[in-house]
């Protein structure tokens, strides 16, 4: 029903808001400068807009998954976490794609990705989305 769609397409975009939020944390805890809302909006414009640009393909890119999660929840029974971490697996390896072809590669908040690191933090974000949406939706 249109009720619960609403609610899972919600729940996505606050998880990755909230996953927004944190990234200047983890990118202290970890040491790396990877952002995804940078590689999100830079991609599209390295002037001031890149941060909101970033910011609003995050979170459609949170309402689309958590509308994914509907279903896989209703046809798998799967948790949120698992899409996330199932998701992050499967694409992760498209960073290679970031690293030798982002338009705005090696500035601030897009460094190499195909590095432990970057992937730890992707993982740790992944997570975070996944447990929130769960909770929300």
């Amino acid at each position: 029903d249109v009720n619960e769609a609403t609610r899972f397409a919600t729940g996505g975009v606050a998880a990755a808001m909230a996953w927004s939020l944190l990234e200047p944390l983890d990118r202290r805890l970890f040491r790396y400068d990877y952002s995804d809302v940078a590689v999100l909006g830079k991609f599209f414009t390295r002037g001031r807009a890149w941060r909101p640009i970033g910011l609003a393909l995050h979170a459609a890119n949170g309402a689309a998954f958590g509308l994914a999660y509907r279903e896989a929840k209703r046809r798998r029974g799967w948790s949120a976490f698992r899409l996330a971490m199932l998701e992050h697996l499967a694409l992760y390896p498209l960073s290679a794609l970031v690293d030798r072809r982002h338009p705005a590669r090696g500035s601030e908040g897009i460094p190499k990705l195909v590095t432990p690191r970057a992937f730890a933090q992707a993982s740790v974000r992944h997570a975070v989305f996944g447990a929130l949406l769960g909770r929300l939706a």
